[in-house]
């Protein structure tokens, strides 16, 4: 065991607990000595405020960092308190409570890489807060109300709370007392599905053993926390046969119909081992592109029990590879840059050689859609029927092949790192 200090980084949404929770930690701590570092983005650090107001620790073990965010803007002031309190005084933990707009993820990484804190510190585990009652509303059906903003840079802060949760080692359901025990299974597995490693303790007021959250190491930075869920589907998904689902693939681009219908019903096979309540997940792996106003229309008509989906997209008519983000209500599209079948021969030739397990095409390259949808219930043929039909026609086809313009490429980023918003909350 490392003789570095232990990180605990606290996140989720406004008002899951999180105060409640460093107030109980602080209250139940023991011989164990937590300093705590609070972030709020406002120029008043009220959490810091309640926390100190609500427990007999010494003010001193309660850092203040505000009016910004520690994921981003304040990185550098983050840096500098934490190696500041751990030159100051010395205690036996420590827990950073971001905003409730911050992503973890960035958190985690300041103690990662090779610095003055990570020299002190250790990431001990990412444990996400979350109030159970708005996390099951935010992938109900489009009946029930949402309850959902959005964050200083317009982004739903449903995006955030899934973010938050795929990378947790530890989520706590809390206000537990305001759900029945059908509610708090079915918020479990939607967790597994969106992490399948995370813990989950169900909680009411945050009450929960500091055990089970400090000095746990549960962290791996190898890859700061295992993957989600969806990237373990398309990981999986891609596995046991390249070769061969690649021939298939391009037996189906010759033969839309027929053959393309077939590689669907081996490509949604694939599904989750832990379908409990309903939640399960399939791939969507296609070498033909899509007809951009119809994906654009499919993207935005994803049904209600379609909890989580990302991936890659190919659209016709743009040189650039599409990555969709949905999580409930949202749904966002991003421009990740060229196909590499796309880039002048040396570049390609170049960037092929660095990567030998490149899933390669001879006539497509590694243009390809591969799409992972998580949901409860999933209507999976359903689905896959409507984004079949998303796809070029032969007749289509020939078009792109032949360079003619498409509609609805418009719809889409043209740009590596711009964004387009195909559906908000």
């Amino acid at each position: 065991m490392s003789d570095r200090i232990p990180v605990t980084v606290l996140s989720g949404s406004l008002g899951a607990g999180k105060t409640t929770l460093l107030n109980h930690l602080l209250g139940a701590a023991g011989d164990r000595d937590i300093a705590v570092l609070v972030n709020d983005m406002g120029d008043v650090n009220v959490d810091a405020e309640l926390i100190a107001e609500g427990s007999e620790v010494d003010v001193a073990g309660v850092t203040e960092l505000s009016n910004g965010c520690i994921c981003c803007e304040l990185q550098d002031d983050l840096e500098t308190a934490v190696v500041r309190l751990a030159r100051d005084r010395s205690f036996d933990a420590l827990v950073v409570e971001s905003s409730g707009i911050s992503e973890p993820a960035p958190v985690a990484r300041l103690f990662t890489t090779e610095s003055r804190v990570a020299a002190q510190y250790r990431v001990d585990a990412l444990v996400t807060v979350l109030d159970t009652r708005r996390f099951l509303d935010a992938f109900g059906d489009d009946d029930v109300p949402t309850r959902q903003g959005t964050d200083a840079d317009g982004r739903p802060l449903s995006d955030l709370l899934v973010e938050q949760v795929e990378v947790s080692n530890v989520v706590l359901l809390n206000k537990r007392d305001l759900c029945s025990d059908a509610e708090l299974d079915r918020a479990a597995d939607l967790v597994a599905a969106l992490q399948p490693d995370a813990t989950t303790i169900p909680t009411s007021f945050s009450a929960v053993d500091p055990d089970r959250l400090v000095g746990i190491d549960a962290f791996d930075a190898s890859e700061l926390a295992t993957l989600p869920g969806w990237k373990r589907a398309l990981a999986d998904a891609g596995h046991g046969g390249h070769g061969e689902a690649d021939h298939a693939h391009g037996e189906a681009d010759h033969a839309h119909g027929e053959a393309n219908h077939a590689h669907g019903e081996a490509n949604h096979a694939h599904r989750h081992p832990d379908e409990v309540y309903g939640v399960s997940s399939f791939t969507y792996r296609r070498r033909r592109p899509f007809q951009p106003d119809r994906l654009a229309e499919a993207l935005r008509s994803l049904p209600a029990d379609v909890v989580r989906s990302k991936g890659t997209l190919w659209v016709a008519g743009s040189d650039q590879r599409q990555q969709v983000g949905q999580a409930g209500r949202s749904v966002r599209v991003t421009a990740q840059g060229p196909w590499i079948a796309s880039r002048p021969s040396v570049e390609r030739d170049m960037l092929r050689s660095n990567r030998p397990d490149l899933s390669w095409h001879d006539e497509h390259g590694d243009r390809e859609t591969a799409y992972v949808v998580i949901g409860t219930d999933l209507e999976t043929d359903s689905i896959v029927d409507r984004l079949d039909a998303a796809l070029v026609t032969d007749e289509e086809w020939e078009r792109v092949r032949a360079e003619d313009e498409l509609s609805g490429v418009e719809e889409f980023p043209t740009t590596p790192g711009d964004e387009v918003v195909l559906r908000e909350p």
